[in-house]
């Protein structure tokens, strides 16, 4: 009876401290302006469309339905929330490690204000993307909105896990951030968003099927077109992996807390 008001407090400035960080994120990530959260919303968003009109008017046709927008837009999209939650989550340890001066600040609540930043960030550009759409005059919805949800969450979740492991490696080796950049760049190639994974060979399907962004992407897909991703798609190895990947990163973060303090 006596520990729970102690629990309650110490909770109550836990959270305190990660909605300071969170704000001060939110206005500082982009060149010192107020309007950071607009700016982190509109840059993964622009990416997306672009990437959508380069494949459109190239002239690639979509392997299922009627909509070559949809295709791309769903495809592009399934990969962008976890590739950018993944790539700003890493980035923050790095970006902030001098608030560790401060005793009360945590490595811990680095990467929680990091993480919560992204989960509402992938939110609104899943919106804008929906709204944008619309305005073309494109249904957005999919056949199952239930599946697109958990397959948009298990993304989400595969980025902020893939995230906090990077940003405590790059923490304590900088020079990864070069290294993840091209990482993405592979995971983006092998990811199934150009190509459909389930009409390669079976080889190539096998050695892809361990990239669990792939998984991510084919799940998206599956909740728009009935009966696709019969082959490659296994929704349990992306939830599995992300989670395995989360107990690896906080893992890590206790085992060397005191080296990144230090260094």
């Amino acid at each position: 009876m006596i520990a729970t008001p102690a629990i309650g407090l110490k909770l109550q400035r836990q959270l305190e401290i990660i909605q300071a960080l969170m704000l001060r994120d939110i206005r500082t990530r982009f060149f010192g302006s107020s309007l950071g959260f607009v700016i982190a919303i509109l840059w993964p968003l622009s990416h997306i469309f672009l990437a959508v009109a380069m494949n459109v008017l190239a002239g690639r046709v979509a392997p299922y339905g009627d909509s070559s927008v949809l295709w791309f837009a769903v495809s592009v999209l399934a990969f962008m929330c976890f590739s950018y939650t993944s790539r700003f989550i890493s980035m923050g340890l790095l970006t902030n490690k001098s608030l560790l001066v401060f005793p009360a600040i945590k490595i811990f609540d680095i990467l929680m204000s990091r993480a919560i930043i992204e989960l509402l960030n992938s939110c609104c550009v899943i919106i804008c993307v929906f709204i944008i759409l619309i305005l073309f005059g494109i249904n957005p919805i999919p056949v199952d909105p239930l599946e697109a949800s958990l397959a948009m969450g298990a993304n989400i979740l595969l980025g902020i896990s893939f995230g906090i492991v990077n940003s405590i490696i790059m923490a304590a080796i900088p020079g990864w951030v070069t290294g993840y950049m091209l990482f993405s760049i592979a995971m983006w190639m092998a990811s199934g968003v150009v190509f459909v994974p389930d009409s390669l060979p079976s080889e190539a399907r096998y050695w892809l099927s361990f990239n669990p962004a792939l998984h991510g992407v084919e799940w998206m897909r599956s909740a728009y077109y009935a009966g696709y991703g019969g082959i490659v798609l296994d929704k349990a190895y992306i939830i599995e992996f992300a989670l395995v990947s989360l107990l690896f990163g906080l893992l890590i973060e206790r085992l060397f807390r005191g080296r990144l303090l230090e260094g």
